[in-house]
């Protein structure tokens, strides 16, 4: 293989591609980048059996071939090197020689014949989306999503499309985010599946805030085609949890709130908590005033908020921390929570814009 190619471009599709490589493999050949050229392009691939990600770029190729190279190293060399363009050259034993202005690399690579092949995907017809919106999307729901679960299907997002909406759903058995959006895109067929978060994460780091990419499925993975970036990633099989069942019909005490306040509030009382564990809010509802308490070894903490109010006074403890994730990822000035009482699931929903509901199970009071 020889070829000549654009540092930035070579650069910025490397990093798309280690995406999709697992560093915790001790097989050398999962921890590398396939890089083929071929027809005046440069394909780079990278794959974990679970997820490819491979963006192709323009190149001048003098020589066919193909070869693998350790993923870390090739990417730290290729981004130190000058804004100019790279010579990259393989011999019979798969010494990869990369030459630039005054720069001269000799590493070793790996014969390509032995790198596992993506799945060969053949999509009939794809969907078109925008890039910004389903970054959104994203953000809101995917961490909810489970990360031991023991029900595999926990780990990913329900996807769910028609012609008139798209659905993101994402349940982790203690809260549950929902995204929806109209869509105007002719749909041939409906599409229900459930997508790894991993690889919805990889995606969000490939979207950019403008434009649009193209969604496609089959009975087991999934394909997004960004510009000159594809990724394929396998779908988790299984029944999702039926989402609609657990949001809750009715109320009894209702509020409205400025999201920045109660953000900044939450995030003054949670100073305290040094871990993970024992990070529990009390928050007491009043007809004019949410107070918000934190206490425990290293001291207490009390916040009040200005609220608009209606129904019954309540006294509710969450988890900081999902609390904060719900509230963040929402963009609307103020925020409406209905509490069912305070050992049941309250929504939160932003008052306009976007359709998103936060569902979130209290934490039990000791009396």
């Amino acid at each position: 293989m020889e070829i000549l190619c654009n540092q930035k471009k070579l650069a910025n599709a490397i990093t798309n591609a280690q995406k999709a490589i697992n560093n915790k493999t001790n097989i050398e050949l999962l921890r590398g980048i396939l890089i083929t050229a071929k027809d005046n392009n440069l394909i780079i691939t990278g794959y974990d059996s679970e997820i490819s990600i491979e963006t192709i770029i323009e190149a001048e190729v003098i020589k066919e071939g193909s070869v693998v190279i350790n993923s870390r190293l090739i990417g730290d060399i290729v981004r130190k090197l000058p804004d100019t363009f790279i010579s990259i050259e393989t011999d019979a034993n798969y010494n990869v020689f990369i030459n630039c202005l005054n720069s001269r690399f000799k590493i070793k690579g790996i014969s390509a014949e032995d790198f596992p092949r993506p799945v060969d995907v053949s999509i009939d017809s794809m969907v078109k989306f925008s890039q910004p919106e389903m970054k959104n999307m994203i953000k809101q729901t995917v961490f909810a999503t489970a990360h031991e679960p023991i029900n595999p299907t926990l780990a990913g997002e329900l996807f769910e499309l028609n012609s008139e909406q798209v659905n993101m759903v994402a349940v982790d058995g203690y809260r549950l985010a929902v995204r929806k959006s109209d869509i105007d895109e002719k749909v041939e067929n409906d599409i229900k599946v459930i997508i790894p978060g991993i690889t919805l994460n990889h995606l969000n780091g490939l979207l950019s805030d403008e434009g649009e990419f193209f969604i496609g499925v089959d009975s087991k993975n999934i394909i997004f085609k960004l510009d000159n970036t594809r990724i394929v990633a396998r779908l988790i099989e299984g029944n999702f949890t039926n989402y609609e069942g657990l949001l809750p019909k009715d109320h009894i005490t209702k509020i409205k709130v400025n999201t920045k306040k109660l953000q900044e509030s939450i995030e003054r009382a949670a100073l305290l908590f040094t871990g993970d564990k024992n990070n529990l809010i009390k928050i007491s509802v009043g007809e004019d005033i949410m107070s918000i308490t934190s206490n425990n070894e290293n001291g207490n903490a009390y916040e009040e908020v200005e609220i608009e109010f209606e129904g019954e006074i309540i006294d509710i403890a969450f988890n900081s921390k999902y609390f904060l994730e719900g509230i963040k990822n929402i963009d609307s000035e103020f925020i409406s929570i209905e509490f069912g009482g305070s050992v049941n699931p309250c929504i939160i929903k932003p008052v306009d814009g976007v359709e998103y509901i936060y569902l979130l199970l209290p934490v039990r009071l000791n009396n």
